[in-house]
């Protein structure tokens, strides 16, 4: 197995376990606070907090995993009407923006973290209810969004091999559906 693929399977571990996780166990937590408050009269102190966190990494890292998945939307009408080269060098360009984006946001998250002189890390603050330094919950800004640029760089590499008339423009959610609706239909 290439260096590659072994670092495109753990990211996606991650990925899904984190983005799972997070909603899975945010929820339970809401429902638990929920639950305490109501029947107990005694919430959790700690649990809106927490709560909020983890519902925040799922979002973040669920965000990194779709750009795996290209479920992300997009407007793909001028992409069908122009030529298939216009249309291939656009998608292209698309990728190389949101890719610098995404890296630009990560490394400004990682200084809004690590710097030295007015990084979160270096004010020493830390979170109300948990009691935590607060650059641990934010550390998933630079880890989201480079897990995230990796998956649109790697997306980039496919379509530069791609011929401009074999690009598609169709994410595979559409692709799956015009498959169903053409099983339904008994032409396949």
């Amino acid at each position: 197995m290439k260096l590659l693929e072994i670092i495109d399977k753990i990211i996606c571990l991650i990925n899904e376990f984190i983005a799972s996780f997070g909603i899975a166990a945010g929820v339970l937590l809401a429902f638990i606070n929920v639950i305490a408050r109501f029947v107990f009269h005694e919430g959790i102190d700690w649990a809106f907090e927490l709560t909020n966190y983890l519902f925040i990494w799922s979002a973040f890292f669920g965000a990194s995993y779709c750009f795996r998945k290209e479920c992300h939307i997009r407007v793909t009408l001028l992409l069908d009407l122009i030529p298939a080269k216009l249309a291939k060098l656009t998608s292209l360009m698309a990728h190389l923006v949101t890719m610098a984006y995404l890296l630009a946001v990560a490394y400004f998250g990682y200084l809004f973290i690590f710097d030295p002189d007015f990084g979160l890390k270096a004010s020493g603050e830390i979170s109300v209810d948990l009691n935590i330094p607060m650059w641990i919950p934010y550390i998933v800004l630079p880890i989201a969004f480079l897990t995230a640029a990796y998956r649109v760089f790697d997306k980039t590499i496919d379509l530069i091999k791609t011929p401009a008339d074999q690009v598609v423009t169709k994410t595979e959610h559409e692709m799956i559906l015009e498959e169903m609706e053409l099983q339904m239909r008994g032409k396949k």
